[in-house]
């Protein structure tokens, strides 16, 4: 059979496809990795996994419906694994970028319970930065 090792990427819709790109990139580190313009698709790199971004009016995005809003998101959330976790740099840093960080609580994940803290990307998708586990899976 097969075994699933980890996510490979996500597809998020957007509405304004340089404001998710300066946040994803500016913000968060990601890089960009590859676009096709045509086709309406940008790939950014997000540690081992990709991001991807598809504007909801191109090509891509339009078979998605209509846009995400307050009333229906793409996704609950997503969960980006980073290190260092320095919870109170880590604030501070997004607050200078005019993001609230939410409040850092231990939560579990994929590599066990560890810090993480959600905050919203510039079109309410909402992602969690999640550090080293402090104790393993289960």
């Amino acid at each position: 059979m097969f075994a699933i090792k980890h996510i490979d990427h996500l597809v998020l819709r957007v509405m304004d496809i340089q404001l998710m790109m300066d946040f994803y990139m500016e913000t968060l580190g990601c890089t960009l990795e590859k676009t096709n313009e045509q086709a309406g698709l940008y790939q950014l790199r997000a540690g081992n996994s990709l991001i991807d971004l598809v504007p909801v009016d191109g090509k891509i995005g339009r078979m998605g419906g209509a846009a995400p809003g307050s009333e229906g998101r793409n996704l609950d959330h997503f969960c980006l694994s980073i290190e260092p976790f320095e919870a109170d740099d880590l604030k501070s840093y997004l607050s200078e970028k005019g993001i609230d960080p939410g409040e850092v609580q231990q939560r579990y994940g994929a590599e066990g319970t560890g810090p993480s803290l959600y905050l919203t990307d510039p079109e309410g998708n909402v992602v969690e930065l999640k550090g080293p586990a402090t104790a393993s899976r289960a």
